[in-house]
């Protein structure tokens, strides 16, 4: 028996969201599209700059798991806050999603992570990360229990920025195979994977990680190539299972020599991108410990990315059960 279908694990941020045109991101020597980590300093300035914003809490893998929540999954949560107001809000809002988090905070320096994300008018989204108590996870915070009681554990490659967070996820990695249990990551964003791109293959090959989550730039990223067809066909060899998201050309799902293309969905307006990618592996990684197709994966994460990028902020302002049975999904 397990208590969840799926663990995550990430950097708890509260997301700053708000919207600015292209020149602030340039006058501002902001990197588009790109997950940008700053100082203390710099997050003081940004913020100072920002006009009105949403608070929400985020962080990758915490998104991930409040969308496996809002699908009718059973998800759990590791990752570090400070004992601050906005280390409140992120416990309150990822228990408020029905997932389950008890990582202790601890302290009040370094201060709870945060991240600017200015939204530009292409709904492009461009994040300045203070990692704050973010970089203070380490093996420490891992609950043995709810590793070894997961069908899944998940993580985020910008993990790797935390030096200690790697010694965690290896360990939890270890706990939960040696459980009879599967892993996975995402490699979060290209400029994370130039940064740990060996160390991100190794994870692979050595089957540290069974399932690998990328977005075309990522793969392309990962290969050192600008052939899309050669990095599938690599990334297909070094991991059991790959779901390669190609934005409005929906996704593919590579096992062996098995491919599976799905179509994203139909979109009514397209608001914000934040969290398209954490969503698809929510919908990916729910459908997967429910058993069912690796086509039906790929359907159920197409679904939950098409339904957050028509809203503002990354978690679900509605219930992925309710709109995926709408939608004839399930």
């Amino acid at each position: 028996m397990t208590r969840f279908d799926v663990l995550t694990i990430g950097n708890a941020i509260v997301d700053i969201i708000s919207r600015c045109e292209e020149e602030f991101l340039a006058d501002n020597a902001i990197v588009k599209g790109a997950m940008n980590l700053i100082d203390a300093e710099r997050a003081e300035s940004l913020y100072a700059k920002m006009g009105p914003a949403v608070e929400t809490s985020g962080g990758s893998a915490g998104n991930t798991a409040a969308g496996v929540a809002s699908y009718g999954g059973r998800a759990a949560y590791f990752g570090r806050v400070a004992e601050d107001q906005l280390g409140e809000i992120f416990a309150h809002d990822i228990r408020a999603q029905g997932v389950y988090y008890q990582t202790k905070p601890k302290g009040t320096f370094p201060p709870t992570a945060r991240s600017m994300i200015f939204v530009t008018p292409d709904s492009e989204r461009s994040m300045n990360t203070f990692l704050g108590a973010c970089v203070e996870f380490g093996p420490l915070d891992v609950e043995a229990d709810v590793v070894a009681e997961s069908k899944m554990t998940y993580f985020e490659g910008y993990l790797w920025d935390p030096p200690k967070a790697k010694e965690a996820i290896v360990e939890c990695c270890r706990i939960a195979h040696e459980n009879g249990r599967e892993t996975s990551m995402t490699l979060s964003d290209s400029f994370c994977v130039g940064r740990y791109r060996e160390e991100f293959l190794e994870l692979m090959r050595s089957g540290t990680v069974d399932i690998v989550f990328a977005n075309t730039q990522e793969a392309l990223a990962l290969y050192e190539t600008d052939d899309f067809e050669l990095a599938l066909s690599r990334i297909a060899k070094d991991c059991k299972i790959a779901a390669v998201t190609m934005s409005e050309k929906g996704a593919v799902i590579l096992k062996g020599e098995e491919r599976v293309y799905v179509d994203a969905i139909a979109l009514k307006q397209l608001v914000d991108t934040t969290g398209a990618g954490d969503l698809f592996a929510a919908g990916f990684l729910h459908a997967y410990t429910q058993g069912r197709s690796l086509e039906d994966c790929g359907r159920f994460g197409c679904f939950a990315a098409g339904m957050v990028i028509q809203q503002l902020g990354p978690r679900p302002s509605q219930s992925l059960a309710e709109a995926a049975r709408a939608a004839n999904l399930i």
